[in-house]
């Protein structure tokens, strides 16, 4: 009931709201950024929704297209600008994640999506956290992020698709906004670029 009626509505309405609030943010980031980046703000990216189907994931540009002398882009961490540091640190980049939920492809929490490549590369077991539509925050996000294993990591989205409800949904969101508040690395993955998953240990 929860998971296939109340969460959808929460999200459509939470989303919608959070735009309208946010969007004098929104506009403002937008204008520096076609200014810093020459007209490109978004960082659109392909990532697996519910049941690993493709869309369009939506982020404020955070990085620069500098290439070496072969024309391959530069490292991640090479190519981060000072302005972009200071939006993924607030994480103000997510932003635009709003109207990923307004639409229908994103829940406010719910698993990370993460990279499309990756999909073969799990097991049954962590494929299941492609049951229920990927989130903006999760379980995972609040439970150490980087600090913690990707067997770890989806351990965590499993059990969350398992005891998905409203009280553990409001927990999240207010365990996310303390360590938003408190700058604590929620989302340290989109700091400094994480470690690629290449599959489980044989």
């Amino acid at each position: 009931m929860y998971a296939k009626i109340i969460k959808p509505l929460f999200d459509f309405l939470a989303a919608f709201i959070g735009i309208l609030l946010c969007s004098p943010v929104l506009i403002i980031i937008w204008l520096v950024l076609a200014i810093l980046n020459k007209g490109k703000v978004l960082f659109i990216q392909q990532r697996p929704g519910k049941h690993g189907k493709p869309f369009n994931t939506f982020k404020f540009k955070t990085m620069n297209d500098k290439r070496d002398t072969n024309g391959e882009l530069l490292p991640d961490y090479m190519r981060i600008t000072a302005f972009g540091n200071f939006m993924r640190k607030s994480s103000l980049d997510e932003l635009p994640q709003l109207f990923n939920v307004l639409i229908g492809e994103l829940s406010l929490i719910g698993p990370r999506p993460l990279l499309m490549e990756y999909l073969p590369l799990y097991s049954k077991e962590q494929n299941r956290r492609h049951m229920m539509k990927p989130g903006i925050t999760g379980w995972a996000q609040v439970n150490g992020r980087n600090a913690i294993s990707w067997e770890k990591k989806f351990e965590l989205d499993v059990w969350y698709v398992d005891n998905c409800s409203f009280l553990l949904d409001i927990k999240i969101l207010f365990l996310t906004i303390g360590k938003l508040i408190s700058s604590s690395n929620v989302n340290a993955s989109e700091h400094l670029t994480m470690e690629r998953f290449t599959g489980n240990n044989k």
